[in-house]
């Protein structure tokens, strides 16, 4: 094929293979047969390896480049990586490499090819799905899988969660983001994904679903698999966009933890609506507002450019869904679903994998990811996680020169700066709200904890500490 030679088969059966240049004139042959009769294997017999016919025979169009043998000689550069080439650069390889000139429709079946010789078939997939559920269950205790089939045995969902990601759940705040990425593949389908924020911040992956579409039936099967392993209290909060079918789904399997709505999502929907980006200021700040007084004027602001998105902001999406002042649970510090678009952004080139092949690079990557995190852990000298360690120490240099008064035995009043707090350190609250929402110090409250010498350490939520985020 490098020489741009094409061979025509003289002769083929179980048993003998000929094959001889196109050019009936030419010298070029070969000859293999069987080693033995009952063996599969073929021995070369005879070769005659140098053309004897004139070079205007060579056609670079090689009619022996099919896809099939493109797929299998750039196969390898698919191993171990989750995209390797496009189709043009499999046409670079088989010019390069093969001496041949092939299509781009060619380069992308061969490509196609090469991605089910290294990661299987869809059809494959679909039939070790169950013995491949069987085996991460067995090799990584205490996860969870569910395969939901149809009435005639085909396949309609898949849900999957880590046993070290149900254990690890106790440790996090009860925040879950939930959403959905379209597959690309060959029967395409709907990754849906469940995760939590650890005490630095961070993604951690508490669930994974595979369904036919985001529709109603879909999110009720895969939110009731996730009840099964994290509850359903008053401290949950499950975050989405406010697709129909999540609220309603939501609202139909929980029934004692709250929704909130992505303040993203609500941000975009906006812009598309009422062509205001100009208010965007006003509108995060409205989001971010820790109290309902500041809250109050960021709307009047919007209010008085935009009524209508204000209308719409109270009645249609309600305040209770998208502002972290009027949120009648425990949202902490999350307003988007940013968590789990990172995560589909993570698995961008693996969408178009047969499911397996997806969640073998699911479970590679999470893995690693709770490794390093160990490692990490591990190495923190600091009673906190990295980053809200870094959030409280400037506190500790905003609190100096504070004036703190004792008002009772559990309540300090301090004045300075520009928004004094009223802090009760045995509740951990402060009328600033922004340690009611956190759970993490504010101000007010590290210069009450210096007054009352008081660790400040011993005000912060467990969630946030080392000794959580090596568990």
């Amino acid at each position: 094929m490098k020489g741009n030679f094409e061979f025509r088969t003289r002769k083929s059966n179980r048993s003998l293979w000929v094959i001889e240049c196109i050019n009936p004139n030419c010298s070029w042959r070969l000859r293999a047969s069987k080693i033995v009769p009952e063996s599969t294997k073929f021995v070369i017999r005879k070769y005659v390896g140098v053309h004897s016919c004139s070079l205007l025979n060579r056609n670079a169009n090689h009619r022996q480049a099919t896809y099939v043998v493109i797929g299998e000689q750039v196969a390898p550069q698919y191993v171990g990586v989750e995209k390797g080439p496009g189709p043009k650069g499999v046409q670079t390889f088989a010019r390069t490499e093969l001496g041949a000139q092939i299509s781009y429709y060619k380069a992308w079946r061969g490509r196609k090819h090469a991605h089910t010789l290294i990661r299987g078939s869809p059809e494959q997939s679909f039939h070790v799905l169950p013995s491949y559920f069987h085996m991460l269950e067995k090799l990584n205790p205490g996860t969870v899988t569910r395969i939901e089939v149809d009435g005639e045995s085909r396949f309609k969902y898949l849900f999957l969660a880590f046993g070290v990601a149900i254990r690890g759940f106790r440790y996090m705040r009860k925040v879950v983001g939930i959403d959905g990425t379209f597959l690309k593949g060959q029967y395409r389908g709907v990754l849906l994904v469940a995760t939590v924020q650890d005490g630095n911040g961070q993604c951690y992956p508490l669930a994974w679903g595979i369904v036919d579409s985001e529709n109603e039936d879909a999110w009720s099967w895969f939110l009731t698999q996730l009840k099964e392993i994290i509850g359903d209290t008053d401290e949950l909060a499950l975050i989405s966009d406010r697709a129909p079918s999540i609220k309603k789904a939501i609202s139909t399997v929980f029934e004692k933890a709250h929704h909130g709505a992505c303040a993203w999502h609500v941000a975009q929907n906006i812009k598309n609506k009422f062509k205001c980006a100009d208010i965007m200021g006003s509108y995060w700040s409205a989001v971010n507002a820790y109290r309902c007084e500041d809250f109050t004027g960021y709307m009047i602001e919007i209010s008085n450019r935009y009524p209508r998105v204000a209308e719409y902001l109270e009645n249609e999406v309600g305040f209770e869904k998208w502002s972290r002042c009027h949120y009648p649970g425990l949202r902490y510090n999350i307003t988007t679903t940013n968590m789990v678009e990172s995560l589909n952004s993570m698995l961008v080139n693996a969408r178009d994998f047969p499911y397996v092949a997806l969640l073998d690079v699911i479970q590679e990557k999470m893995s690693k990811w709770w490794n390093d995190r160990r490692i990490v852990a591990t190495a923190i000298t600091t009673p906190l996680t990295p980053s809200r360690e870094s959030e409280l120490r400037p506190r500790f240099a905003q609190s100096n020169g504070r004036h703190t008064s004792q008002l009772n035995p559990i309540t300090y009043h301090v004045k300075g700066g520009e928004l004094e707090g009223v802090v009760d350190i045995f509740n951990k609250t402060c009328t600033c709200k922004e340690f009611d929402i956190d759970k993490l110090p504010c101000v007010h409250a590290v210069a009450a904890a210096h007054h009352a010498q008081v660790s400040v350490y011993n005000l912060v939520s467990p969630y946030y500490t080392k000794e959580y985020y090596l568990c």
